[in-house]
């Protein structure tokens, strides 16, 4: 598609050019990535999002061609037009696509200059992140993030065609909606024609698309933004983007089939063949080898569970622990009799940090079995321990004696921050699984009640409805949550569609009826009338090209992120707004920052 500039049209984008346009006139539109000088030819690369070609302006050029070009800096706009030819025997470039050609200039228009520049435009620049996200419409010319939202579009797109495909439907749910708190803050919106009332900006659309199977629509999807107020980091915004799909009249093996399917497409954007289906792991499986719900697979390192070995041990911390209903497990850290002191002391930091006591190891070396707790171990208990941890000489074991959710929490950090600090966890592939069976309740102790471990609206399974008032930590939900690579990227569930069910959940979550119809109203009044079986599942978009590119952060394949604070250094939001502003929406503000108002 051609493109109009000053009566010219671009021929191509700067990238495309190979060898099959040599001899051909070209028109090309883009930025000065640099300029090499050699007082008879000047050379410049031009950049755009296709990729760079080089220019090249003769002594010889009519209209002083080569003597504007002498007065070209960076990241100055221009419009060429010349004679794409073969590069001379010996120059060419076999790093970038149109290595082997270059344009002889016959035609310039300089469309813009460009002030000295904060940071270099290149890929390896070793500028602050706060100064690239400043001037983020800079840092968004760099080549490597122009590839990395290139294939987000791709991706978003391969989405859409394939859930089209499978008969799905596209349509929008609110932006401005009721709060109903999930977990996270909501973000507020106050309302002007509603003096003292508040809409919120979605955590989810998830009442919205119950709606819709509720209306007969029988298959969405959209992709959407989500919000929530919560702490941020490397992996978490503020506002995010999710694939949301939701569909009537299946189960779970339904819903994970047909997601198999959307990963094997999008993935193909990246060149990424997958094979389904993807392994499965039960929730208790899952924690109880990796400590954690969202399990890294790529690696072994995996707890061992010493409860019946340990319950009698003579070492008090884990005979109590276990009499107390608690676990005694291990990793066994293959060659880590060779960490030093400060290296347990700095593991044992970090076990803390995840609610631990303390952390007690024992390496085994030529001399022995060496550690603080050893004298208290019989031989029998280190006979046992080493033979159901594969422990050798040289190795060190790790021991949390606990809660199991501590003491499978504990480990299973451990185990990632071992994993990375050896090198065990690949930099390379792609290694999908589905965690299933999760539990629908967990008892929150500084709440003292139940609370939903995925969403109040998840369906549990129905051979343990009876069970929901007797033995609610028995009860399993309906829900399936999507990893990879040790991220959880999707979750989802069969949601309820009973409403007899639904108030009984509610009530095991201690929300009053009252409360529920303030709440949750339209939706429990809408199951009333003839909804049918449904779920479905969100994606982490997001999350998901993270992942895909390599990426540290997910802020690199977003375009206008925020930071860990929470703010957009480029537009300064958010920012304080004037008084006749919030006279409007009734808002009184109790306090301001001095600095932000002159006060």
């Amino acid at each position: 598609m051609f493109e109009k500039m000053g009566g010219w049209r671009r021929s191509s984008y700067c990238g495309d050019l190979t060898r099959d346009d040599i001899g051909k006139k070209a028109c090309l539109m883009g930025w000065v990535q640099r300029r090499r000088d050699h007082g008879g030819l000047v050379f410049i690369d031009l950049r755009d999002r296709a990729g760079i070609v080089q220019l090249v302006f003769s002594p010889d050029s009519p209209n002083e061609v080569h003597k504007r070009a002498h007065n070209l800096r960076n990241e100055f706009v221009l419009a060429i037009e010349g004679l794409v030819r073969k590069r001379p025997e010996g120059t060419d470039n076999p790093n970038i696509p149109t290595g082997e050609v270059e344009v002889e200039v016959h035609e310039l228009k300089i469309l813009n200059d460009s002030e000295t520049l904060p940071f270099m435009i290149e890929d390896d620049t070793d500028v602050s992140e706060t100064t690239r996200l400043a001037y983020r419409y800079l840092d968004l010319r760099r080549p490597e993030l122009q590839k990395k939202l290139v294939l987000r579009h791709r991706v978003a797109m391969a989405a859409r065609n394939y859930l089209a495909e499978n008969g799905f439907i596209e349509m929008e749910t609110p932006v401005l909606t009721k709060s109903t708190p999930e977990g996270a803050r909501d973000f507020l919106v106050p309302s002007r024609l509603s003096p003292g009332s508040f809409f919120a900006l979605p955590q989810s659309p998830q009442l919205f698309k119950q709606i819709l199977m509720i209306s007969g629509f029988d298959r969405y999807f959209q992709i959407v933004k989500c919000f929530r107020d919560e702490d941020l980091r490397a992996d978490r915004q503020p506002e995010f983007t999710q694939i949301d799909a939701e569909m009537s009249f299946v189960d779970r093996e339904d819903v994970m089939s047909l997601m198999e399917g959307l990963m094997v497409r999008i993935f193909k954007e990246a060149g990424v063949e997958l094979k389904p289906p993807f392994p499965r792991l039960a929730y208790p499986e899952a924690v109880g080898r990796y400590g954690v719900d969202n399990p890294d697979v790529r690696f072994g390192l995996e707890l061992v569970d010493l409860s019946g070995l340990l319950a009698g041990s003579g070492f008090k911390v884990f005979s109590d622990a276990v009499s107390k209903g608690g676990v005694v497990k291990a990793l066994c850290v293959k060659g880590g009799a060779s960490f030093s002191r400060k290296d347990l002391d700095d593991l044992t930091e970090f076990a803390v940090s995840f609610g631990a006591k303390g952390l007690a190891w024992v390496k085994l070396t030529e001399e022995g079995w060496q550690s603080p707790i050893a004298k208290f171990l019989s031989d029998a208990e280190k006979e046992g321990i080493a033979k159901a941890t594969g422990a050798a000489t040289g190795d060190l074991l790790l021991f949390g004696a606990d809660r199991p959710t501590i003491a499978n929490t504990v480990l299973g950090r451990l185990r990632l921050n071992i994993g990375g600090r050896l090198g065990l966890i690949p930099r390379e592939g792609t290694s999908f699984v589905w965690v299933t069976d999760f539990p629908m309740f967990e008892y929150d102790e500084a709440e003292k009640r139940y609370v939903a471990v995925h969403h109040p609206f998840t369906s549990p399974m129905d051979e343990d409805v009876e069970r929901m008032e007797s033995a609610p930590l028995s009860v399993r939900a309906k829900a399936y949550d999507l990893v990879l690579n040790g991220s959880e990227i999707g979750g989802g569930s069969i949601r309820i569609h009973r409403s007899d069910v639904q108030a009984r959940v509610f009530k095991m979550l201690g929300i009053a009826e009252e409360e529920a119809k303030a709440r949750f109203g339209f939706l429990l009044e809408a199951l009333k009338f003839g909804t049918p079986p449904h779920g479905g599942i969100a994606f982490g978009l997001d999350r998901i090209l993270a992942i895909m590119t390599g990426s540290e952060s997910i802020r690199d394949v977003i375009a206008f992120p925020k930071t860990q604070k929470g703010t957009d250094l480029m537009s300064d939001a958010p920012s304080v707004v004037d008084q006749k502003q919030l006279d409007e929406l009734f808002i009184r503000v109790a306090k301001r920052q001095a600095e932000k108002t002159g006060a």
